[in-house]
């Protein structure tokens, strides 16, 4: 089978099962192993002189494991079956889907019950978030994390197979990890967040074009160029004001990190920011909607190749 056919079959799979909570109890999720291979790396060989080199080649080893394993599986028997399911295991869509729309429920019956909600699924302080900050949060998260969860791993598996695929969710994976500019990470980590960077460019600007063809909002293009490179991440800005700008709300903007408010500039300034659980709803609509958008294009590749 071509891989937009596996593709399209495990993009399915995922839709349907997402990720039950009877098999993952009882056999380790890929994405925690290859969490806790990083944390190996980090705690073994995180110190020192040379910090720099000993992240880049440690990242390289174990990205390179993981290609391997990704180019076994499809070569064992039924192997065609195994690489459906491997692909299936390692996209997010349900689980993401599922995530922001616990947000908009928890929302929906207390401010407290929506914070703890949202703590879930974001870095950033959410002790103090009034509600309008927690939707901002999970909408901006859905945003973010379509692109890395779902774009970007079904991208590289159309690059190079499984293997580009198992190569991406490790880089992705360290970059969440130790990709972070502090004293503990800042050169540790540092080759994994700018390989990350480079892997998901072409994903980032894609998810981007994906979700102004689901709203068919094609004149909010121009938004998007202006308010993509406000973001920190030269990444991230993309899906996040595609978002801002198909919903027409404001996003980014000041948030607190470990007790420190930071002043970033708002995305879609002119948006709606006295946003709640309905944004939230909408966000999670746009997720669907765009991975529709996804799928029609892979049948339809399908079909005529």
């Amino acid at each position: 089978m071509s891989c937009v056919g596996v593709l399209a079959l495990a993009l399915l799979l995922d839709a349907l099962f997402g990720e039950p909570d009877w098999l993952w109890k009882r056999l380790p999720h890929p994405a925690v192993l290859m969490g806790r291979a990083i944390g190996w790396l980090e705690r073994g060989f995180n110190e020192g002189d040379g910090r720099f080199m000993a992240g880049a080649i440690g990242v390289t080893v174990l990205s390179a494991l993981a290609g391997l394993i990704g180019w076994i599986i499809p070569h064992l028997p039924f192997g065609g079956l195994w690489e459906i399911l491997m692909v299936a295991v390692l996209l997010a869509q349900k689980s993401l889907a599922q995530h922001v729309q616990a947000v908009a429920d928890a929302l929906r019956q207390s401010t407290d019950e929506g914070r703890q909600a949202v703590a879930m699924i974001v870095g950033r302080d959410t002790d103090g978030m009034e509600d309008d900050a927690i939707a901002r949060s999970a909408i901006e998260s859905a945003a973010e994390n379509f692109s890395d969860g779902v774009i970007a791993p079904a991208f590289w598996f159309l690059v190079a197979g499984l293997p580009g695929m198992m190569v991406y969710k490790m880089i992705n994976t360290a970059d969440s990890m130790i990709g972070y500019r502090n004293k503990r990470y800042e050169q540790f980590g540092k080759f994994a967040a700018r390989v990350d960077d480079v892997m998901n460019w072409v994903p980032a600007r894609l998810t981007a074009v994906i979700m102004l063809g689901a709203s068919r909002r094609w004149d909010a293009w121009r938004l998007i160029r202006r308010d993509a490179p406000l973001h920190r991440s030269p990444n991230a800005g993309w899906p996040e004001a595609a978002m801002a700008a198909t919903l027409n709300v404001a996003l980014s903007g000041p948030r607190a990190y470990d007790g420190e408010m930071r002043e970033f500039p708002w995305v879609n300034g002119e948006g709606a920011r006295n946003i709640g659980a309905k944004e939230v709803d909408q966000a999670v609509d746009m997720l669907w909607s765009a991975w529709l958008v996804g799928l029609g294009v892979l049948i339809l590749c399908a079909i005529v190749t």
